[in-house]
């Protein structure tokens, strides 16, 4: 029954977990509230803030889980990508505490532990399945063959889901972070009230450049009419932004079901937190006939349980890495598709 310590510290969130033979006794998130004030993340504040919290959160996950520090088997942790100060501090925690332990350590790529967070619990997809990966700085449409057997199939040309979200927000004037704000007015409005144009990109990929500009030009014209505009309008407006970021990634992942016929389709993410792409996720596989499967919420967004999970599958695998191991804030895991395409209305 191998113990295994998780740490994850890619960008804001420091976090720390265990698992115990797969199962996740504890996944403590030690989020940062610091950023607020600058309207995103700043990295070196977010590296500072991380070796505040690191080892209170490894404390606590400790206790949660009714484990010692002698009864970790292995430490995993995330390598990349991510941003490099943050990466830096957990890094080095997992080095220090193995080298103290005398036990293993076991690198995680972000990337690959958030389509792995689909294995805690009990219901879990089957191989061959896709994933649709959306984070604040990554899209991508990902055919999962085996546990770290991955290749991403389609991906995002310039900007990602997320940062689309991010930057709607800061148009709109809302506070960071904009996304969950996005979802809650969303709610209340009419998806269809506005028409934003959807990009036309071969195969598989993506892209939001396109979608961000307009919408700002949509917002700019608007907003010279009517200087109290966004107020009046801002729940049918992110309802309308949210339909058709949904609607981008979901048509993407359709066609690439279609082709490769497949039946499980997996989301994955902080962005697939968003009520609606999980909505439009339950409603597509319901007509399609897939299998659907979406991380509980507190597994969705940055965390260590998912990092935890990855690792307890590579210490079966006897997949460790030395102490002259260091953070990657790029970590490719799998090749990249072609670019190409273009925005049309």
């Amino acid at each position: 029954m191998p113990v295994i310590l998780g740490i994850e510290s890619s960008c804001d969130e420091t976090s720390a977990s265990v698992c115990v033979d797969g199962v996740i006794m504890s996944n403590v998130i030690a989020n940062q509230t610091i950023h607020e004030a600058y309207g995103g993340v700043v990295p070196e504040l977010a590296s500072r803030v991380h070796q505040q919290n690191i080892v209170p959160a490894v404390q606590q996950a400790l206790l949660n889980a009714k484990v010692s520090k002698n009864d970790i088997d292995a430490v995993a942790f995330t390598r990349g990508p991510g941003l490099l100060g943050s990466l830096l501090v957990g890094v080095s925690f997992a080095k220090a505490f193995a080298l103290a332990k005398g036990i293993p350590l076991i690198d995680i790529n972000h990337m690959q532990a958030h389509i792995l967070a689909h294995f805690i619990g009990d219901k879990n997809p089957s191989f061959p399945f896709l994933c649709l990966t959306v984070s604040g700085g990554h899209t991508q449409i990902v055919l999962v063959k085996d546990y770290f057997d991955m290749e991403i199939i389609g991906q995002t040309l310039d900007d990602a889901a997320g940062e689309a979200m991010d930057k709607t927000s800061k148009i709109l004037g809302l506070p960071y972070p904009g996304g969950p704000l996005i979802d809650k007015y969303a709610r209340q409005g009419n998806p269809d009230a506005y028409k934003f144009p959807e990009p036309q990109i071969p195969g598989y990929d993506f892209s939001f450049s396109g979608l961000k500009t307009s919408i700002l030009y949509f917002i700019r014209d608007n907003v010279a009419q009517n200087p109290d505009f966004v107020n009046q309008n801002m729940a049918d407006i992110c309802a309308s932004v949210e339909k058709r970021i949904a609607t981008i990634l979901l048509n993407k992942l359709q066609k690439a079901a279609q082709a490769y016929d497949i039946k499980d389709i997996a989301l994955a993410g902080g962005v697939s937190a968003n009520t609606g792409l999980r909505l439009g996720l339950q409603a597509m596989a319901e007509q399609n006939g897939w299998n659907s499967f979406i991380p509980k919420m507190e597994y969705c967004t940055d965390n260590a349980a998912m990092i935890a999970i990855a690792g307890y599958h590579k210490f079966l695998k006897g997949e460790f890495v030395g102490q002259d191991v260091a953070p990657m804030a790029r970590m490719a895991f799998a090749p990249q598709p072609p670019k190409g395409g273009a925005m049309v209305e």
